[in-house]
């Protein structure tokens, strides 16, 4: 069954579907059309609409390659049954209680179900706990289909690993982790990811060793982090620079070199929640790893309150002070705002009666405004400004010149927070700003 379904894909008498379109799911949506037929499926309406007019309101493969894609967009649940292999790859958020919201999980495997057809493969990508494919998704959809896994359709499951922004590690760049419920399914799913990822794929021996793979991936990253931002809190104390401390310990061959900063995004300051959730159901409590979670979700604060004491090291009045955010998203270079960490900046502010003008030229305005109610501004408005927190550093920002930083400044002294170190300390602090990086 499973093999004729492969050999009907390459001679394209399958389809195959993605569905999830956003950061994650596209760019896989796009790297597929150029060997099979493929059904792109979202149930926002206006992201559809958007790709079929050949935009791209990731940023993750651009319009043009959208314009030039073959992939059948729709938010129609009854196309799915023209495929036969399906690739789930919504995302695994959490709730106000750092619990896993597996909504979007359970949402698109019950639609999936009422519309899968005897046959059929399903593969999903989401990061979460071991155990989630096999007992949560699964009976969901045999459920709404009516259909028994491993009689009537097969699971599998192969975790994300796309970096948004990033156009170095793509999906054809990075060595693919694919697993399947029995050794035929871990067959085809690994010849159908062997069709797009060049980099090759690795066969898990299982699939809750592919889902437990996944989670510790970004969890070892927040960790690392963690640790970073814990050095900096200490340095910051001793009157020494973090970033100098850093490059002198990276002169050693084997000295890991990660940076302190915020850690926000639908990954690394997520995906640590499903495994510690898991791990309290099975009755041991997480010590490393919440306790860099705790460090991580408090950073934005902490650059909060380094920035008004140096307004308040400046003279300035703190309350109804000039305040500008420069960079709004999760990270460098991407528009992407969901659970990004500059928001604690800006609310931390506000408890001293700041309410700072933000700029992003990166960040999906309409999103911003949705999920925060945050209003950005363009760069041209920050004029007299008493400070600048540069949140994120992205390259429009790092090419910024010393002339244009001191126009964003009235004339009194300046406060300038560098929060990733993107500008020279030394020559920073010598055209007499109050300059104060992580």
């Amino acid at each position: 069954m499973v093999y004729d379904l492969y050999q009907g894909l390459l001679n394209k008498k399958n389809k195959l579907s993605l569905i999830g379109l956003g950061y994650v799911g596209m760019p896989i949506a796009v790297a597929f059309a150029k060997k099979l037929d493929v059904i792109g499926f979202d149930l926002n309406l206006k992201k559809i609409e958007q790709y079929q007019s050949g935009i791209d309101p990731t940023g993750e493969v651009g319009n043009d390659e959208i314009r030039r894609t073959s992939v059948d967009f729709t938010a129609d649940p009854a196309r799915l049954r023209e495929a036969s292999f399906h690739i789930v790859a919504v995302p695994t958020p959490v709730n106000e209680d750092h619990t896993p919201n597996l909504e979007p999980l359970d949402s698109a495997s019950r639609i999936l179900g009422r519309n899968l057809t005897p046959g059929s493969v399903v593969v999903f990508e989401s990061t979460v706990y071991p155990g989630v494919t096999e007992d949560v998704c699964k009976p969901i959809i045999e459920k709404e289909s009516g259909l028994v896994c491993g009689k009537d359709f097969k699971i599998g499951y192969s975790p994300e690993r796309i970096n948004p922004g990033d156009k170095v590690h793509r999906l054809e760049t990075i060595r693919k982790i694919v697993s399947g419920m029995d050794d035929e399914t871990l067959d085809v799913v690994a010849a159908v990811y062997e069709l797009v990822v060049e980099a090759g794929v690795y066969r898990a021996e299982s699939i809750r060793v592919a889902e437990a793979a996944k989670v510790i991936e970004n969890s070892q990253r927040d960790i690392n982090i963690a640790f970073m931002n814990e050095l900096s809190i200490i340095f910051n104390r001793m009157g020494l620079d973090t970033k100098a401390v850093l490059e002198a310990a990276g002169t050693k061959w084997n000295f890991l070199k990660f940076s302190p900063g915020l850690v926000g995004g639908h990954c690394i300051g997520v995906d640590p929640y499903y495994l510690t959730y898991k791990a309290e159901q099975m009755g041991y409590h997480s010590q490393v790893i919440l306790a860099g979670r705790r460090i991580n979700d408090d950073m934005g604060r902490y650059v909060a309150q380094n920035a008004v004491k140096r307004l308040i090291a400046a003279d300035i009045p703190v309350k109804g002070a000039r305040v500008a955010v420069l960079g709004f998203t999760f990270k460098e270079n991407c528009p992407d705002t969901r659970n990004t960490k500059v928001i604690d900046i800006v609310k931390e502010l506000g408890e001293y009666g700041i309410t700072p003008l933000i700029c992003d030229p990166c960040a999906d305005a309409q999103e911003a405004r949705r999920l925060y109610g945050t209003q950005l501004c363009p760069l041209e408005s920050v004029r007299g400004m008493d400070a600048v927190v540069v949140a994120v550093a992205h390259d429009e920002f790092k090419r910024l010149t010393p002339e244009e930083i001191d126009g964003f400044f009235g004339g009194g002294k300046k406060v300038l927070i560098d929060v990733k170190g993107i500008f020279p300390r030394k020559e920073t602090a010598e055209r007499g700003y109050l300059y104060w990086r992580l």
